[in-house]
């Protein structure tokens, strides 16, 4: 699909490319509001929007789809271009283009966020890009959340809820012919040495027990069963088992 030639009824390799001058030209004509201008530069940076998707590529999106939302991207970065700030075009227009795409895979993510918590997510981010350009550095999350005036774990939190999903097998790193993986990176909290060392200790304990302990034992709290139920499969009354499981439990803890 990337190495399509037409996208969108636009023949992708007859695409034009504009110098500097006749971009210079182009905008002098745009700002003077010729319509005919505005069409010729969005048509001669229509490559630009061709390689910011293929970034894209991986995610098993529609090349047109993702095409179509990048050319927005560009227009809007054409309309709000401020050739005062003396930056090439392409500087200012790829994270438009960009912007435009990441919220338009987020907006039809099938993991689904609230639309609350993307309007906190979208406001953090732009108060981010504003403490940027005031202070010229990366603002904290304590700034942020100052800037809208909101609790920490709010802008936290909704700023996670629109990160996009990776795979476990995720190549991170390359080291000669071995990839290292996100799999590799995420720990097993189930398989921990304090748990293992927990399982050993339960079973330990569990089997100091009487038979008829840990019967019980296994029928409350491995089967899930009432103590009724217990009592009627054992044959001895509910006072029985709950007196009997007091005991274990009691047991068990001394030892553990």
């Amino acid at each position: 699909m990337i190495n399509k030639v037409e996208i969108c009824g636009v023949n992708t390799s007859k695409l034009p490319i504009l110098n500097s001058e006749e971009k210079k030209i182009l905008f002098d004509k745009i700002q003077q509001g010729d319509e005919e201008a505005r069409q010729k530069y969005i048509y001669g940076n229509l490559r630009l929007v061709l390689s910011v998707i293929q970034r894209f590529s991986n995610r098993g999106e529609y090349m047109d789809d993702l095409f179509q939302v990048g050319c927005i991207g560009l227009i809007k970065a054409i309309d709000n271009f401020d050739v005062s700030h003396q930056v090439k075009f392409s500087t200012y227009a790829v994270p438009m283009i960009i912007g435009e795409i990441k919220r338009y895979l987020r907006d039809n993510n099938t993991i689904r966020v609230s639309r609350s918590l993307r309007d906190t997510a979208y406001k953090a981010l732009q108060a981010k890009e504003r403490l940027m350009e005031e202070k010229s550095k990366e603002p904290t999350i304590d700034e942020i959340a100052k800037e809208l005036d909101m609790t920490k774990e709010s802008v936290v939190m909704a700023l996670d809820a629109i990160q996009d999903p990776i795979s476990l097998f995720e190549p991170v790193y390359h080291d000669g012919g071995d990839a290292l993986f996100v799999m590799d990176q995420v720990s097993d909290e189930k398989n921990a040495d304090a748990i293992w060392l927990e399982n050993i200790s339960l079973n330990e304990a569990i089997h100091r027990l009487s038979e008829r302990e840990k019967r019980i034992v296994s029928l409350r709290f491995f089967e899930g069963k009432t103590q009724t139920e217990v009592s009627e499969e054992i044959g001895i009354s509910q006072a029985q088992v709950s007196r009997l499981e007091k005991s274990a439990l009691k047991h068990m803890r001394k030892y553990m």
